[in-house]
């Protein structure tokens, strides 16, 4: 079994050393002397060797007769190849002789056509070098006319065409290694005069800005009249979508002239005038050049970024304001102008190049200009107190914001603004007239104005609407009512509202909003400022009365005109003052409050002037019983009346009630005085002397208030002023034993139940002190002096009494007030 296998095995080799490349047997080889069959293996291939022999031997029997056929064959063939040979060499023998002169001939020819094929190439090679060389100079040309952006497309043509055709030449090389440096130098070229280009918009913005401001002051003026239309944009040129025009213009722009790389040079202002734009006073060729340079360079963004960049930092520059703008209104007038012509370039670039800046790049920039604005304006504003300079300022906010608005830039916030610095404005008119009533106030003589002319009495009904047909119908010379105060007040009040309808003005306002707006600013120069001036007014100290009668005088003539100032703010805003939203003037109660402290002043100053007389009073109260004549009034009382009659005489013109409460005022104060002089506690005792005049004096008062200072008053009314005191009078003027009962009885009423001290104190008085007077009681009858003797003792024992009754009255009110209190 295993031999058949071995035999297998050595057969497989075989087979594979047959069909297997001899430099592929070693492992096969190897795997032979590896194993114990070798003497087998070889055996074997010996063999197949034999086998191979034999098969050989037998082909090279089978192919012997062809092979010696073929010999002889090819020994034949010599013979004729050597003849062959020998005709071919005869042959080419006689053609060589023949073809000399041709070969020279074609040697001739091949020479000329190389000749010809070299100046070929050389004419070629000319034609592309020619251009080369040419454009080349033009190159230079250009770059001495710092024509620059035509130089950057004529090395751009010269790379890219015609030195890839001129071949690689030397002088091409270097041309080629000149380029770059051409460009470099062409890029910062560009870029140095777009820095001076920045710099000089940056210095002449409120050139141009004053420019575009003027325009659009002009193009309002001429839109006045069809003011509810749109707005045309101002300053905008139809040609701004050519950049690439703009560019070839500037090149070759004949009467322009420039002035620090970008503004134009115009040397006076009609030349100013004849601009059709403010952007045409700007050459902006830089801007188009450098961008067209940096495009063809493939560093337009890098171009972009730094343009916006380097904008950017001459905004914030330009919305930097000075610390003293709010001191003048050129201040103010310089900082929107650079604003203004900042935003006018920006705007012209938008228009005139694609992609330079957008539409969001410009807006952004407004957007920080429109909150660095506003917050300027609100400082700086704040520090205004001159109202013609807030006003001032509000027409040159307006007319800014008018001139942005015409470019499309939008302007609410401002309008917004101007409505905040409105209420700015009416605080600070609110202090100038404040400082103006109150001079016209000090200036006024509280005194009706005299007129003695038809003329002089125009001129007064002209400033104030005064209505008195009586008065009128009065001949010359006479007296208007009210002083001048009131005529200069009304005109004082229009002309506030002329200068609230002022600010009004251009805000973009309705009729409605401005007529709600005076008013409310009316009424608060009529609530706050003009009624504290009157109170100021009526607290001085140095008013006299007859100045407070003038006061309500002129407060009542102001209160009445109040409705004309309705009328009169109705007309100039075109809103009836009956509209259903419209505010309502407060000038009536303005009035009344001011009438009604100055007739509250005249009380209280009358009563103080009274006091003033009162304590001249000097009555005896122990004085004796006058013999004779009646007791005359006291001099202070007389005084007193000649003053009220001289002071009611003046009220004439009052309204009849204030008139009437001053006087019953007045009576009632003399009367509760003289009431309080009685019940005074420093006087213990009072003489039937004292009593009478005293008594004298109530007549004379009464006597006053019979006269009828002030009419109005029916029947008695005035004489119930004194009617306690005439009763405390009376009283005493009755029978003495009358009084003695009523007294009597009065205590018993009121002193029921006393305290112990208070009964000892009234026995003391009763008893003993009538009998310690060291004059006799009873006298003889004989004796002349016995009626009057009896008569002193019952006035002394009267006089005690009163005196009891006077201490017991003393007591009840101090028993009242302590009730009171608890």
């Amino acid at each position: 079994m295993a031999s058949v296998e071995t035999a297998a095995e050595h057969e497989r080799i075989l087979r594979e050393i047959e069909s297997t490349d001899t430099n592929c047997i070693g492992p096969t080889l190897r795997s032979v002397y590896d194993g114990q069959e070798h003497s087998l293996f070889m055996a074997k291939l010996d063999a197949r060797i034999r086998n191979h022999d034999r098969e050989i031997e037998k082909m090279c029997n089978h192919h012997f007769q062809g092979f010696v056929d073929s010999i002889t064959e090819l020994l034949k063939v010599r013979g004729e190849a050597q003849k062959l040979k020998s005709q071919v060499t005869e042959t080419n023998r006689s053609i060589q002789g023949d073809g000399k002169e041709l070969m020279s001939s074609m040697e001739e020819l091949r020479q000329c056509r190389v000749q010809q094929r070299n100046i070929a190439t050389t004419v070629d090679k000319l034609t592309h070098c020619l251009p080369v060389l040419e454009m080349y100079a033009r190159l230079q040309e250009q770059m001495d006319a710092k024509r620059y952006y035509p130089a950057l497309r004529t090395s751009e043509q010269l790379e890219q065409t015609c030195l890839p055709r001129a071949g690689q030449y030397r002088f091409c090389a270097i041309m080629a290694e000149n380029l770059p440096k051409l460009r470099m130098q062409i890029r910062d070229t560009a870029m140095t005069q777009l820095k001076d280009f920045l710099e000089s918009i940056r210095k002449h913005s409120d050139k141009i800005g004053e420019t575009a401001i003027r325009q659009a002051q002009l193009q309002r003026s001429l839109d006045s009249s069809v003011s509810t239309q749109s707005r045309t944009p101002v300053g905008r040129r139809s040609g701004r979508e050519a950049a690439a025009g703009g560019v070839t213009q500037s090149n070759g722009q004949a009467g322009r002239l420039e002035l620090d790389a970008g503004i134009l040079d115009l040397e006076d202002e009609e030349e100013a005038d004849q601009v059709t734009a403010a952007q045409d006073l700007v050459d902006f060729s830089p801007v188009y050049r450098c961008l067209h340079i940096y495009t063809v360079l493939g560093l337009r963004d890098v171009f972009e970024n730094y343009y916006r960049k380097q904008r950017r930092k001459q905004a914030r520059l330009v919305l930097q304001p000075h610390s003293n703008m709010h001191e003048t209104l050129e201040g103010y007038r310089r900082y929107f102008n650079q604003i203004v012509g900042f935003f006018v370039v920006e705007d012209h670039v938008l228009h005139t190049t694609q992609g330079l800046v957008n539409r969001a790049y410009v807006e952004e920039l407004w957007e920080l200009a429109l909150s660095k604005i506003v917050a300027a304006l609100r400082t700086h504003s704040s520090y205004c107190d001159d109202p013609d300079l807030v006003l001032d300022l509000k027409n040159l906010i307006v007319l800014f914001a008018d001139t942005l608005q015409g470019y499309g830039f939008p302007v609410s916030q401002l309008f917004d603004m101007l409505l905040e610095i409105r209420e700015q404005y009416g605080e600070i008119l609110l202090k100038r007239w404040n400082v103006t009533f109150r001079q016209v106030l000090d200036q006024d003589n509280f005194s009706p104005i005299p007129v003695s002319t038809e003329q002089e009495y125009r001129h007064y009904t002209s400033q104030f609407p005064l209505q008195d047909p009586e008065l009128e119908k009065l001949p010359f010379p006479k007296k208007l009512p009210f002083s001048e105060f009131v005529p200069k007040v009304y005109c004082q009040l229009k002309e506030f509202i002329y200068a609230c309808l002022k600010y009004s003005e251009d805000l973009h306002l309705s009729s409605t909003e401005v007529d709600d707006m005076i008013r409310k600013s009316t009424n608060l120069l009529l609530t706050r400022t003009l009624s504290h001036c009157l109170h100021y007014a009526i607290k001085k100290k140095n008013v006299g009365l007859a100045e407070l009668v003038q006061v309500i005088i002129n407060t009542t003539h102001l209160e009445q005109s109040c409705h004309f100032l309705e009328e009169f703010i109705s007309n100039i805003t075109n809103v009836p003052s009956d509209t259903a939203n419209a505010t309502k003037l407060y000038g009536t109660s303005t009035f009344k409050d001011a009438r009604h402290a100055a007739e509250a002043e005249i009380y209280t100053g009358l009563n103080a002037k009274i006091d003033q007389f009162l304590q001249l009073a000097d009555y005896d109260w122990m004085a004796g019983v006058p013999s004779g004549a009646a007791p005359t009034p006291s001099d202070y009382l007389l005084d007193l009346m000649a003053f009220l009659k001289s002071t009611f005489s003046v009220f004439t013109n009052l309204p009849g009630k204030v008139a009437q409460t001053a006087c019953m005022s007045a009576c009632k104060h003399i009367s509760t005085s003289l009431l309080q002089l009685l019940l005074d506690p420093e006087v213990k005792q009072i003489s039937m002397g004292a009593l009478h005049q005293l008594n004298a004096d109530v007549d004379e008062c009464e006597g006053f208030a019979r006269a009828g200072p002030v009419a109005g008053f029916q029947g008695d009314t005035l004489l119930l002023a004194f009617s306690d005191l005439r009763q405390v009078g009376l009283c005493l003027r009755r029978c003495r034993r009358r009084l003695l009962r009523s007294l009597l009885s009065f205590f018993f009423f009121f002193f029921f139940s006393p305290p112990p001290a208070f009964i000892l104190q009234l026995i003391i008085l009763l008893v003993f002190v009538p009998y310690s007077d060291k004059r006799p009681l009873k006298v003889p009858p004989s004796s002349p002096q016995s009626a009057d003797l009896g008569t002193q003792s019952r006035d002394t024992f009267l006089e005690l009494i009163f005196a009891i009754s006077l201490q017991c009255l003393h007591f009840t009110l101090g028993q009242n007030r302590k009730n009171t209190r608890v």
